[in-house]
């Protein structure tokens, strides 16, 4: 008897994924699904041979959406079709205990899909939002977890349990009274925290804490402010942009009172990025702003370093003395810029026009 080799190809071909539904493929195209984008995204949802695309689709319109948002969602989104319509009911009751009217709904489906369809457990994502609830998480935080980290409902409730429970106890260490309050406070200054570990949230407390030397009282007062919206920042980048901002101080004179009372009056500043930061600061310092105005008022660090510059060089054409009247005026509104612009421009014509 003959015994014949098997090719190479014809070997490997058993180890190759099924081919794509075709029949699943047509329904899509009809419904005006973007095909590329879907199999780019999750190619393996075009191999399913149960799925429930039609049924999504009318759930959908009996919601108000339109076939193009339809498409889209799917397109962005192909899990999308996996969901039972009993499911789709379900979860669209959760949510509107959440959110005022199906448009709402529609809309935050409409811009991530992902926040409503990526998971099909209901039973947690209605506990979660009883969890949240029984906190004393407003209507209006939850609306914005929702809507900014869906993927907080996502967790099981035992690791947003653990996530608040580590609120608590940072509020405890601090010598703070209230720790549900403390907790509450955190999360609605940072919807984020929940989709963080509570080593990084722990590393970054410490961090803060220990380097600038906080008293009890200056921590709580800072974790309960500005400075919560810095704690899920990746750690290394965090201490890389604190120590960059310490030694820029240095440079200009300043010592760690300084850096302390610019982080407790601003911590955002910690956000921008080293090389950002200094040409910012090298643009106020020579426009003629002391170091110690920028300590007091660091929000002017947040507008770009085109914005500051063109902010300096319409103040100083106008004679503007940022040492008698202070630097505020360079971190208002845009609005608000143009009219104190306004009022100075009116002020100098009238002493123009004043007989000397």
């Amino acid at each position: 008897m003959c015994v014949t080799s098997c090719p190479p190809r014809a070997c490997s071909s058993k180890h190759a994924p099924p081919p794509e539904n075709e029949s699943l493929l047509e329904n899509l195209s009809i419904l005006g699904v973007d095909l590329a984008s879907a199999r780019r995204r999750q190619p393996g949802v075009l191999r399913r041979h149960l799925t429930n695309e039609q049924g999504l689709a009318h759930f959908l319109q009996s919601k108000g959406a339109d076939q193009e948002t339809v498409a889209s969602i799917i397109s962005r989104f192909p899990r999308s079709i996996t969901r039972s319509c009993e499911h789709l009911e379900e979860r669209w009751r959760l949510w509107r205990n959440v959110f005022r009217s199906d448009a709402e709904v529609l809309g935050v489906l409409s811009r991530s899909p992902e926040s409503f369809f990526r998971s099909s457990d209901n039973k947690n994502l209605e506990e979660n939002i009883c969890f949240l609830m029984t906190l004393g998480i407003t209507a209006r935080d939850l609306h914005r977890l929702v809507t900014t980290a869906p993927r907080t409902f996502s967790n099981s409730v035992e690791l947003n349990r653990s996530m608040v429970e580590f609120l608590k106890s940072v509020c405890v260490s601090f010598g703070g009274k209230d720790p549900e309050r403390f907790a509450r406070t955190v999360i609605s200054r940072n919807l984020y925290v929940f989709i963080r570990s509570t080593g990084r949230i722990r590393a970054n407390v410490e961090l803060l804490s220990g380097s600038l030397r906080l008293s009890h009282a200056e921590a709580l007062a800072l974790f309960q402010s500005h400075g919560a919206q810095i704690l899920d920042v990746s750690h290394e980048s965090l201490k890389r942009n604190l120590e960059s901002l310490r030694t820029k101080l240095h440079s200009l004179g300043c010592g760690e009172d300084e850096l302390k009372r610019m982080i407790l009056n601003y911590s955002l500043v910690l956000f921008v990025s080293s090389e950002r930061l200094n040409q910012k600061l090298d643009c106020l310092m020579d426009g003629g702003i002391h170091v110690q105005q920028v300590v007091q008022k660091p929000k002017v660090l947040d507008f770009s370093i085109d914005c500051i510059r063109q902010r300096l060089h319409d103040l100083h054409g106008l004679g503007y003395d940022f040492q008698k009247s202070g630097i505020a005026v360079l971190d208002s509104s845009r609005k608000r810029f143009l009219a104190k612009l306004e009022r100075l421009s009116s002020a100098e014509n009238e002493d123009a026009r004043s007989p000397s």
